[in-house]
């Protein structure tokens, strides 16, 4: 069973993380950050994921610390429950539409972090949460879950259905590159 239990405190978050990649995609998401909740909620969906959040954060200062935080939480938790990689699927890529945005989100999981962010908003801010930190989220999760991240918005005018899009493509493609399928590691080298 690939399930994990995390939590991490810092004189700026203390948060609490339950995961399970083989889940239903339950979710119970808390960060403080409406918006953020809702494409956390939106990525455990898509991808399977029983997903539980609790984050207190210095909200008060802004909302870079619990976002960044939650992103570092996320990848560390992702990290454990895949293990030593064998028989996953290792890639996916997978394009979403949400209205009249599209956007592509390519995935390795290959203990080898990568980050390509194409991706800009019209707003500082959606809800609460300031756009700029989006960014700062998938940087962490990838540092930390060692996952090569491409994100590409292929077009799109609404900020809302930017973001939503890259969510749900996100959670799609983990789902399928930590799907296990074979009962050796998916690499030449034999080794991920």
């Amino acid at each position: 069973m690939r399930k994990i239990e995390m939590t991490r405190k810092t004189k700026e978050t203390v948060i609490e993380i339950i995961l399970d990649l083989d889940g239903n995609g339950i979710q119970s998401i808390d960060t403080g950050i409406g918006f953020l909740d809702h494409m956390l909620e939106s990525f455990a969906f898509y991808s399977g994921i029983d997903l539980e959040i609790k984050c207190e954060g210095d909200l008060d200062v802004d909302d870079h610390h619990t976002v960044e935080d939650v992103g570092i939480m996320l990848g560390e938790a992702v990290l454990k429950a895949i293990g030593d990689r064998k028989g996953i699927r290792r890639f996916s890529s997978m394009t979403i539409p949400m209205d009249e945005s599209l956007a592509m989100v390519s995935i390795d999981v290959s203990n080898r972090p990568g980050f390509v962010y194409n991706l800009q908003f019209e707003n500082e801010k959606i809800g609460s949460m300031s756009t700029q930190n989006f960014k700062e989220f998938f940087k962490a999760f990838v540092n930390e879950s060692r996952i090569t991240l491409h994100i590409n918005l292929l077009y799109g005018d609404n900020d809302h259905h930017k973001i939503e899009a890259v969510f749900k493509s996100f959670g799609m493609a983990l789902k399928e590159a930590v799907m296990v399928v074979d009962d050796r590691v998916i690499s030449t080298k034999g080794v991920l």
